[in-house]
C-alpha cells in the first residue's frame, strides 16, 4: 500500500494524492522497482476522486485503497495543530469515494476510512470494495477488528447474505 497522501515538499507541501499527474508519477515509479502489487491509497482532501483513482490505474496500480484521513483540527492550547480527522464520522464519505471508485475503474478497490461494525463492512463491500481495512476503530478497541470479524457471519446471515463475494459491487 503506497500512501499517496503524504506532503510533496517539492510542491509546496500538497500532497502526491491530490493531483492525478503527480499520483500517477508516484504509482509509476513504485511499480518499476517491486513485482509485489501496489495498492495506492488516496486521500479524500480532492475535488474528483475518480479522476485520480483513474489516473493511479493507467499508471498500473494493481489495486486502490480508499480513503485516508480528513483533514480536521482542533485547538489544542498547547500546540495548535491540524492533523487527520478519522473514525466512525468518516465512513459516509469513504464508502461514497469507495462507490464512485470502484464503478469507474476495473482494478480492486479496498474500502476503509470509519468502518467500526461488520454491518460497515457489507455496505462498503455493497458499494464496491473487494476488501476491507479496520484502522482507526482498533485504536479505541485493541479487538475491533477481530470482534468485526466474529460478528460478520451472523449479519451476513441476518441480511440474506450466503457470500460476501455475491454483493460487491451491488449497488448501481
Amino acid at each position: 500500500e503506497v500512501n499517496v497522501s503524504c506532503p510533496n515538499v517539492r510542491h509546496g507541501g500538497m500532497s502526491f494524492g491530490t493531483c492525478p499527474d503527480a499520483a500517477a508519477e508516484v504509482t509509476r515509479a513504485v511499480k518499476a522497482v517491486t513485482t509485489k502489487p501496489v495498492f495506492i491509497k488516496l486521500s479524500p482532501n480532492v475535488t474528483d476522486i475518480v479522476a485520480i483513482a483513474r489516473a493511479c490505474e493507467e499508471a498500473g496500480a494493481d489495486g486502490i485503497c480508499l480513503i485516508n484521513t480528513l483533514l480536521g483540527m482542533r485547538i489544542d492550547v498547547i500546540a495548535n495543530t491540524m492533523g487527520g480527522f478519522s473514525g466512525a464520522a468518516v465512513f459516509p464519505v469513504a464508502l461514497r469515494m469507495v462507490y464512485q471508485v470502484a464503478r469507474a475503474c476495473r482494478i480492486p478497490v479496498m474500502g476503509c476510512g470509519g468502518v467500526t461494525t461488520a454491518r460497515d463492512v457489507i455496505e462498503m463491500m455493497m458499494a464496491g470494495a473487494t476488501a476491507v481495512q479496520v484502522g482507526a476503530a482498533n485504536l479505541v478497541n485493541p479487538y475491533a477488528s477481530k470482534e468485526i470479524v466474529e460478528a460478520l457471519p451472523g449479519e451476513m446471515e441476518r441480511l440474506g447474505i450466503e457470500k460476501l463475494s455475491d454483493i460487491i459491487g451491488i449497488i448501481e
